[in-house]
């Protein structure tokens, strides 16, 4: 099944099937090169603490791929075979050998093999990664399985979508952290500076089974022989875990066929609630600001562009403090990511746009409409920007740069969301509603560079006074004057989106014809 899906999937589509060999090859080539890096290792003295938090990763790897890329794999989903005349005991081996079956098996296969490799010496080394190989191989496999099915609701509801494109944050931060790793082990004096993270993982598995060849060759044939049990009892587990899994779906209903009895009472009890709403301005203001806000939490591609702005906002500051260029005013990258939120807002729109402008009819509707998204987004950005400046501030030291710190995120702030608010009516682009992945329709790239960087550009450089301000202050020796930098940018953070709202809002009200076509073409 598993191969005719894939044939299916190649069969008709040229681009896929080049995609996908050249998927393949990429992987050869970097599964080879770490095994032949691996093998170099032979010999080493510290080859086990290159090779034991490795394998520990792999597995990592395993059990989070389900979460992040549900759809990667569609044998992962055992609740479309329930209808199949087989027993999950019966099923079992068919999906596990399936499992062997793609890039990322190979892929692993290829990893291991290096790992047991490099560390077998002798005849007890040689056997005991005889062993090894497909233990830790299978654990793996067993590992994503059970986690599969154990999460197979939440992977396939509109939680699980939107938890799948979160998997680019989580990708960039890993690899954010990986690079800081790497750092501070070649400054430790290399692969000895992991020993001790090694010791401990040999006893986890399935790196306890990789670690075994270590032992066994080393003559330590008691700790080899538990660190083999200890990966086998952690196989037969999760094949436990995982047949507890299988026979409840196969056996429980869930909500396409059972109607919660308590329905009708948890819709009276959200529709007598007010929560959000009853906070927000009354009006269209607040009508405005609880429609942003609830695309941010509903709609996945804008509920990621938040995430993405909010985690890497907080990221780059420690990354660059790691790496020793921490400065208080890293702070300020993430005003300038929250802020290019505000940019092509219509477009955040999708199709439905044409619902929005049916009901903008002037300027003050359109100021109105621009003013409550433009609020939604400082509602959660002022906040947000002015606790990691404080506390970007206070972890290096550095408590006096807080208020021009501040002054100049909120500043940058406010003239990005001002910018935002030019480059939404004047270059508008469509955003495809069929593709999780794609945030600009075809033939609209460069409108889209255009809007995005062009804005930026502008943003820095109408925020230049306030630099100019700052660093004059400190060439001059004013610096019991600096203070003034943070009432300053609050000024400019409060006065640019004004005054482009009461310029923008004629215009977005006469454009909306053009508006209206350019967000629909996707």
């Amino acid at each position: 099944m598993k191969l005719s899906l894939l044939r299916n999937g190649l069969r008709g589509s040229s681009g896929r099937t080049v995609a996908f060999v050249l998927s393949v090859v990429l992987v050869l080539l970097l599964g080879t090169g770490q095994l032949l890096g691996m093998v170099l290792l032979r010999g080493s003295e510290h080859a086990a603490a290159a090779v034991v938090p490795l394998a520990a990763l792999m597995a990592l790897g395993w059990a989070v791929m389900p979460v992040f890329f549900p759809g990667g794999d569609e044998t992962l989903d055992p609740t479309r075979l329930v209808m199949l005349p087989l027993r999950a005991r019966r099923l079992m081996p068919g999906l596990l050998a399936a499992s062997l079956v793609g890039i990322g098996p190979l892929f692993t296969v290829l990893v291991v093999a290096g790992a047991v490799v490099a560390l077998a010496h002798g005849v007890a080394g040689t056997a005991a990664a005889v062993l090894a190989l497909p233990l830790a191989v299978l654990v793996c496999l067993a590992l994503a399985r059970a986690v599969a099915a154990v999460n197979v609701r939440l992977l396939t509801s509109r939680r699980g979508r939107d938890l799948a494109l979160l998997s680019g944050l989580v990708i960039a931060v890993g690899i954010q952290l990986l690079n800081l790793g790497f750092q501070r082990l070649n400054e430790a004096g290399g692969l000895a500076a992991l020993e001790p993270v090694a010791g401990v993982l040999a006893w986890v598995p399935p790196a306890s089974a990789v670690a075994a060849v270590q032992s066994a060759s080393d003559g330590a044939h008691g700790s080899a022989s538990a660190q083999v049990a200890l990966s086998a009892a952690a196989l037969a587990v999760l094949l436990w875990w995982w047949h507890r899994s299988l026979e409840r779906l196969m056996t429980s209903p869930d909500a396409s066929t059972v109607q919660a009895a308590t329905a009708p009472e948890k819709t009276r009890g959200r529709a007598g609630g007010t929560g959000l709403a009853g906070l927000l301005p009354p009006g269209r203001t607040g009508a405005v600001m609880l429609r942003s806000l609830r695309y941010v939490w509903r709609d996945p591609k804008t509920k990621v562009g938040w995430a993405s702005s909010l985690g890497v906002g907080v990221l780059l500051p420690v990354v660059f403090a790691a790496q020793g260029n921490g400065s208080a005013y890293n702070a300020c990258w993430v005003a300038g990511l929250l802020g290019v939120q505000m940019y092509n807002q219509f477009g955040q729109d999708y199709s439905g746009f044409w619902l929005v402008a049916s009901t903008i009819s002037s300027a003050r509707e359109a100021y109105v409409e621009m003013r409550g998204r433009m609020l939604a987004i400082a509602l959660i950005a002022v906040p947000y920007v002015a606790a990691v400046a404080v506390v970007c501030s206070a972890f290096l030291g550095e408590w006096r740069k807080i208020p021009e710190v501040l002054g100049l995120a909120l500043g940058l702030l406010g003239v990005l969301l001002a910018t935002g608010v030019f480059t939404s009516y004047r270059f508008p682009y469509s955003i495809p509603q069929d593709s999780g992945y794609k945030n600009v329709a075809p033939g609209q790239g460069s409108l889209a560079y255009l809007s995005i960087f062009g804005g930026m550009v502008i943003g820095v450089l109408l925020c230049s006074p306030l630099v100019a301000l700052t660093v004059w202050l400190h060439l001059s020796g004013g610096h019991a004057w600096l203070w003034t930098v943070l009432p300053a940018g609050l000024l400019y953070g409060i006065a640019a989106p004004a005054l482009v709202l009461r310029f923008a809002a004629p215009r977005v009200a006469s454009r909306l014809p053009e508006i209206l076509t350019a967000v629909s073409r996707g």
